[in-house]
C-alpha cells in the first residue's frame, strides 16, 4: 500500500470538491484576501431550495485554505484547516454566492481568516471565522514530527 501525504496532490484539482459543487476561487487577488463565487443549483441546497449550510462552511474553509496556500506555499509552508465557525444569517435560493475571505492574522505557524458570503444584492447570508494551520516538512513540535511528514 502506497501512503500519501497531505502536501501532495492526490486527486486532480478539476475532480475535487470545489469543482464537484462548481465554486471557482479568483485568481486576481492580494496576498491576505481571497474571494470567490458559486451559482445556486438544485445540488448544493437542501430540500427547502436553499443553500445547505455545509456549503457555507466550505466555502469558507476553501477561500481561506486557498488563500493561505498562496502565500506560504512558495517558502515551503503546507495549509490544514483547522478550525471553521460559520455562522448563517440570510438564504440564498437563487443567484450566485459571493465570498470573500480576508486574512485578520498571518503568522508563521497558523493564519485567521475572516469570511463573507453575500448574495447577487450585496446582501450579508453567512460569515465565518477559519484558522488555518501552517506546517512545514520536516518540521517538530514538541518532540512529534509535524502531521505534515507522517503517512495517512
Amino acid at each position: 500500500m502506497t501512503h500519501s501525504r497531505p502536501y501532495e496532490l492526490r486527486i486532480p484539482v478539476e475532480s475535487a470538491f470545489d469543482a464537484t459543487i462548481g465554486f471557482v476561487t479568483d485568481a486576481a487577488d492580494e496576498l491576505g484576501r481571497c474571494s470567490g463565487r458559486l451559482q445556486v443549483v438544485p445540488g448544493v441546497c437542501q430540500p427547502y431550495g436553499i443553500i445547505h449550510g455545509g456549503v457555507y462552511a466550505a466555502i469558507a474553509e476553501t477561500l481561506a485554505s486557498t488563500g493561505t496556500a498562496r502565500g506560504v506555499m512558495a517558502g515551503g509552508g503546507i495549509p490544514l484547516g483547522m478550525s471553521n465557525n460559520t455562522s448563517f444569517l440570510r438564504p440564498i435560493s437563487e443567484g450566485t454566492v459571493h465570498g470573500t475571505a480576508v486574512a485578520i492574522h498571518r503568522g508563521r505557524t497558523s493564519w485567521v481568516w475572516d469570511v463573507e458570503m453575500r448574495d447577487d444584492h450585496d446582501r450579508l447570508c453567512a460569515t465565518a471565522r477559519v484558522t488555518i494551520a501552517v506546517r512545514h516538512q520536516g518540521e517538530t513540535r514538541g518532540g512529534l514530527t509535524s502531521l505534515a511528514t507522517e503517512p495517512i
